[in-house]
Order: structure tokens, then sequence, then C-alpha cells
């Protein structure tokens, strides 16, 4: 019997202690990439995994596709395969820290506008992961449709590092032969 009072008080400690972290992790800022290319940024980018939101639900080989607008906006198109239907959905992103530009606000319909921050971008622009600092939204994008599994680990590592819940990250379908 005093065995097991030790134990679930050494469980409660480490709860307790658990959710302390939690709680610093959220309070802390969430710090982007220093810098981004946005001429490197744009073009195609495969959805390798996220939190789901009700405006993808039922999406699979999910992509979105960044270009350069005349006016220095991007032109944000989403793409999927809905119901066994192609879906897009075209937005406009504008740079909000003009210093990193890894802070971006996107706009899908108005006057509704979304936070776009860039948290870890491959020194090739060959992944990014992208979240919202309120940390109920988050992308693990990829210029392939897959990931290493080292690539993706680190990634995990770092969404967890940041106060993000990866339990609630989902796995995105892509066609392995794009």
């Amino acid at each position: 019997m005093r065995k097991r009072a030790t134990n679930i008080a050494i469980a409660s400690v480490a709860l307790v202690a658990t959710a302390v972290i939690i709680k610093k992790l959220l309070e802390k800022p969430l710090e982007t990439v220093k810098s981004v290319d946005l001429n490197r940024y744009v073009g195609r980018w495969y959805e390798i995994a996220s939190f789901p939101q009700h405006f993808q639900k039922g999406c699979k080989y999910t992509t979105a596709t960044y270009s350069l607008n005349d006016d220095g906006s991007i032109q944000v198109k989403n793409s999927c395969i809905k119901d066994g239907e192609p879906s897009t959905a075209i937005g406009k992103a504008t740079v909000a820290d003009h210093t990193t530009r890894a802070k971006l606000n996107v706009q899908f319909k108005w006057p509704f506008k979304g936070k776009y921050w860039i948290l870890e971008l491959a020194d090739d622009y060959s992944y990014a992961m992208v979240g919202h600092p309120n940390r109920k939204y988050l992308w693990i994008l990829s210029r392939k449709p897959w990931l290493s599994k080292k690539t993706y680990t680190y990634l995990l590592i770092s969404a967890m590092s940041k106060g993000f819940d990866i339990g609630n990250l989902k796995i995105t379908a892509q066609k392995s032969n794009d």
C-alpha cells in the first residue's frame, strides 16, 4: 500500500511538472525563422501533416502554391481532392513583418485574416513548418510529396519545443508520383 501511495505521489509531481512546462512554453512568444527570401519561398508545397481544420475536412493530396503579385503581396492557391473532386481556394498573403518576412497575414474570405508564421525553413527551402501564434494551427510542408523520417522527426521535436500539441497532427495523404 505504501509503495502504491509513493507511486501516485511521484506521478502527481510529474504531472504537475509537465503542466508547468507546457504552460511556460505557451506563454513564451512564438519564434519564427530569422529571414525568408520570398522569391525562393514561392512555388508549390505539399502538405505533409497538419492540425485538421474545418476548411480542410475531407481533403487529401493537399498542396499550396504561392506566387508573387505585382503589388508585393503573395497569391495563395490551396488545392486538394475532396470527395473525389478537385477543390481550390485562392487567397492573398501580405507581409506583416518586413524585417524577417517570416510573418504573413493570409486572407481567403473578407474580412477574415489568419496569421501564417514560418517557424522552420530548410536552408535549401525544401521543407517548412508554418503555424499560428495561438498554436492551434500547424502545417508541415515539403517541396516533394514526402519527407525523410529524420526531417519529420526534427520538425515534430521543434513543434513540441514551441508549445504545439503534436498529438493533434495528422499525416496528409499524398500521391507519390509527383
